[in-house]
């Protein structure tokens, strides 16, 4: 066994991972029409319980709010029916899966949306974006600023009790990558003059009545992490270092009090919108209570590296989240103790394969 801190088991509240590998959320637009959640999808699933956690794919939360049109719901009695299909199956195979709850706000556009506007903080258009699905992918539209947050609040929490009805095990708010929840917690997204905006502390009012009302359903604050990428680069997204370094400090900290089973950290996406943070480094020693979770294009060597403390400020991680080696690898943490090789996945096939749904997808 090449890494035998990756294979050991990690306790998340009540719930043992069986190792320390963490299938990352992969988005693969493979979901049956009207975002249902299908017998391939529970096989795809099936495949990677090889993970001590899977992190779902992005679950949209209501008909607006989403840039891919086989992407799954969880906002409709046949979404939720689909959903269970897929956490049976994981449970029939020894893991574990959270749902991970997504809405992108101001990167969505009308026309995925029947004409409907998207959504945001406030009327801030972000930049640089196409939508490569849409004829002559065009670029991003100005959002319609969300009247009153709250009601957004109410639709999470709403997200929160189909996926405990669904079977997961958890869930994972999507506040990273420059979606709805980011959206708010950023100055320059966030134009806000009310109670939801302006201050580091009004800024991170959206992001911690989402995870309170998580809590708040679940009963138990151990099923509930959240997804953080403090240094941007994706969306449009990143603060200066100095700005990035108040609001995430304080949102983590408030996090860390509500005592949540993990927080996901995330690097990012190297671009020249992202700011020069290192993020484990920067927030890991801020987490006293829950998991730490880094998904950064880890290899074997270096999870193992950073599970033991090696290169990390502030102690060691918990557990390691690997994304696409999980599409070519079902059998990902038995490749990585072998020493067998990684073999890569066919990126022209992510998301889009029209003919044969399982090419790219459970063939591997």
């Amino acid at each position: 066994m090449k890494f035998p801190t990756l294979a050991t088991p990690v306790q998340l509240g009540s719930l043992t991972l069986k190792n320390r590998v963490v299938m990352a959320s992969l988005t693969r637009n493979r979901a049956s029409p009207g975002g249902i959640p299908n017998d391939l999808m529970a096989l795809y699933y099936s495949q990677r319980s090889t993970a001590g956690l899977i992190l779902s794919e992005g679950i949209f939360i209501e008909e607006i709010g989403g840039e891919w049109l086989n992407a799954p719901g969880i906002y409709t009695p046949a979404q939720i029916k689909g959903w269970q299909k897929v956490t049976n199956a994981v449970h029939e195979n020894n893991s574990l899966i959270f749902a991970q709850i997504w809405h992108i706000g101001r990167v969505a556009h009308p026309h995925h949306q029947a004409g409907r506007p998207n959504v945001a903080p406030s009327a801030v258009k972000a930049e640089g974006g196409k939508f490569r699905l849409l004829e002559g992918a065009p670029g991003y539209v100005t959002p319609t600023p969300i009247e009153d947050p709250s009601h957004y609040v109410e639709i999470y929490r709403q997200a929160a009790r189909a996926a405990k009805e669904a079977g997961f095990d958890g869930v994972e708010l999507h506040a990273a990558n420059g979606y709805l929840p980011h959206q708010f917690l950023e100055s320059h997204s966030n134009k806000r003059t009310d109670a939801w905006g302006g201050s580091v502390e009004n800024r991170s009012r959206f992001v911690l009545e989402i995870v309170r009302a998580f809590i708040a359903v679940w009963g138990d604050s151990k099923r509930v992490g959240i997804k953080l990428t403090p240094a941007g680069g994706y969306n449009d997204m990143g603060e200066s270092e100095e700005d990035a370094r108040k609001q995430y400090t304080h949102l983590i900290q408030e996090l860390d009090k509500l005592d949540i089973g993990y927080i996901q950290l995330s690097q990012g996406f190297p671009h020249p919108r992202a700011n020069k943070l290192v993020v484990l480094d920067e927030f890991r020693p801020l987490v006293k209570n829950a998991l730490v979770f880094n998904n950064a294009g880890l290899t074997g060597e270096i999870a193992e590296d950073q599970l033991n403390g090696k290169g990390v400020q502030g102690g060691p991680i918990h557990a390691a989240v690997f994304g696409r080696s999980y599409i070519g690898n079902p059998n990902l943490p038995e490749v990585l103790q072998t020493g067998a090789e990684v073999k890569n996945s066919d990126y022209t096939l992510y998301y889009d394969t029209a003919d044969d749904l399982s090419r790219g997808y459970t063939d591997y």
